[in-house]
């Protein structure tokens, strides 16, 4: 079928006071915006769906997220009366729909006799990883679009892992997804009904202390060994971060912390910030401005569902500096193995994990404590799948990380979390602060220790499907042309995982290695209409690392531009 066929389908079927069929009235007259709506189904891969809000095959709406539910349903249903009874929690963020889709979701569980536990307001993403486990339910699903702007929303799906479903599940799932007629197909029960006959559950309170106890049972230094007047400003950027971020502060005795009131409360518009994505230095504007105003040494900040965390840290000159994902993760590592060698708990037998386009020098740092470091690819199911390969080889897994701004430091949170990564920041900022000294200084220890690297992550937006097609002509010219020399140095090595790797899975990710230790990566976004770069280059200071990425930079962007 066609997309005009499919569009024609959904103005039969829908009722004419539907406002989804005012909206399929209101793109009648614009082909290419039918097409983009309409030239397929919204894809359900291993980070579930995600895309812009609005009518059509190709956009989140009730239709489609509860073709998803009803596939879900279906295969836990197949699984037996064990796994409906142990159920299905469900969470959301704050964004347009978000609410309305996740009861919508446990209305179409409880239909399918599955029991569905719902938290009475948005909770952060890592919260849900942390109860799935808790509740041993057999699945889990979020309905959030992360970082992403204003206009998008999501679905991501858990297993009882608690991790994001891996490719096997999301096979399944996606086999059962198809199979559902979506105006016809999808059972559903009223939600109060539901909810008094027990197959709803709205979570007690009781669950937000859980979660944060857990995250506060991570921390290595306390009272005396930390300077608690630190002075800190923290944003949610208007998303789930307020409460338990806040909370976490308090508990943990931080007596100097400002959080910025106008992107405290939960906007689906997002009005103060836009981009809701930590990673984007715009986003730190408000807590810029706050920090100057208090004096604040520490700039932390989540995105809306509060698994990303970044941070920015005071100069001398008064400003501050970002930190990328892979800084922040250099002093994590260094806090972690450091303060746990110190306080006499590092095992003999710790493991951490890091992606693949994670930078390397994490893994020198590790490996200078005698901790193993493995690589996965890409997202927490990766990263946290790893752990029950480290258990089973009687390792200790300690931190895993990305270079994306995700941190997962508990063993009993299999996803990144924004709360745990900002109570241990802080708390690293409050110890080494106790020494006289900033995470500045850190970092630049850490450099002078273990090697000057620089680290660069841009990206390419190509949206629509022209875009996706070129970033398909990108990944497959290179293949077909591999460079040989990037910069005037020589590529030693490439690495394609399109096949998989050792113990890596396949993955459509090119990995090239230069003679001088300097490698970079490229790989489309699995949940973005981009194609992603990762630049690492070593040198004998700082400026020259810096220098020598923005050379290979350049050589690499100039090539790959080309391919139209």
């Amino acid at each position: 079928m066609g997309y005009m066929d499919e569009y024609r389908k959904w103005l039969t079927e829908l009722d004419e006071a539907d406002p989804l069929y005012e909206e399929l009235l209101e793109i009648g007259d614009d082909p290419a915006d039918i097409e983009d709506r309409f030239y397929k189904d919204m894809s359900f891969g291993t980070a579930g769906l995600r895309g812009k809000i609005g009518v059509g095959t190709n956009r989140m709406n009730r239709l489609t997220v509860g073709r998803a539910t009803q596939g879900i349903a279906d295969l836990i249903a197949e699984e037996g009366e064990e796994a409906c009874d142990k159920g299905v929690v469900i969470a959301h963020d704050p964004r347009h729909f978000s609410k309305e889709f996740s009861e919508l979701a446990a209305c179409i569980f409880a239909a399918n006799g599955i029991r569905a536990y719902i938290f009475d307001d948005l909770r952060p993403t890592p919260q849900l990883a942390y109860v799935i486990r808790q509740l041993g339910t057999t699945s889990g699903i979020n309905i959030t679009a992360s970082h992403n702007p204003k206009d998008y929303n999501g679905y991501k799906a858990y297993w009882s892992d608690g991790c994001q479903v891996g490719t096997d599940i999301a096979d399944k799932m996606t086999e059962k997804i198809q199979a559902v007629d979506m105006f016809h197909g999808i059972k559903t029960a009223e939600y109060d009904l539901a909810v008094s006959d027990g197959l709803i559950t709205v979570l007690p309170h009781e669950w937000d202390r859980k979660y944060l106890d857990e995250i506060e049972s991570l921390s290595i230094h306390r009272g005396e060994e930390l300077d608690l007047s630190i002075p800190i400003v923290y944003t949610p950027l208007n998303g789930a971060g307020h409460v338990p971020f806040t909370t976490m502060l308090a508990d943990m005795g931080y007596t100097n912390w400002h959080e910025v009131k106008e992107q405290a409360m939960p906007d689906p518009d997002f009005t103060t910030v836009g981009y809701p994505n930590p990673e984007d230095t715009k986003a730190f504007a408000l807590a810029e401005k706050l920090g100057r105003k208090v004096g604040a040494e520490l700039l932390m900040a989540t995105d809306p569902d509060s698994d990303r965390f970044a941070i920015e840290i005071a100069k001398p000159d008064g400003n501050y500096l970002p930190l990328n994902g892979n800084q922040t993760g250099y002093i994590l590592v260094n806090y972690i193995l450091e303060g746990r060698k110190s306080a006499g708990n590092l095992p003999s037998n710790g493991a951490m994990v890091k992606s693949i386009v994670t930078s390397s020098l994490s893994s020198i740092i590790a490996e200078s404590y005698g901790v193993k470091m493995y690589e996965s690819l890409t997202g927490f199911k990766n990263i946290c799948g790893r752990i029950p390969f480290i258990e089973e080889n009687d390792l200790q897994y300690l931190f895993g990380y990305e270079e994306s701004v995700g941190y997962a430091a508990s063993v009993n949170i299999r996803d990144k979390d924004g709360i745990s990564a900002g109570m241990l920041v802080a708390e690293a900022a409050a110890y080494y602060k106790k020494q006289g000294k900033t995470l500045l200084d850190v970092l630049n220890e850490i450099y002078e220790k273990y090697g000057y690297f620089a680290e660069d992550e841009p990206n390419i937006i190509l949206e629509g499907i022209e875009g996706a097609e070129r970033i398909g002509r990108m990944m497959a010219e290179t293949r077909a042309e591999l460079p040989t020399e990037v910069a005037g140095l020589k590529v030693q090595k490439v690495i394609d995982y399109k096949d998989g790797y050792e113990d890596i899975p396949a993955s459509n990710v090119l990995r090239f290695f230069l003679e001088d230790g300097s490698w970079f990566a490229v790989r489309p976004s699995g949940t973005e209409p981009k194609i992603k770069f990762y630049f690492y280059s070593k040198a004998e200071s700082r400026e020259a690392a810096l220098d020598k990425n923005i050379k290979i930079r350049e050589e690499v962007f100039n090539r790959i531009e080309e391919i139209k």
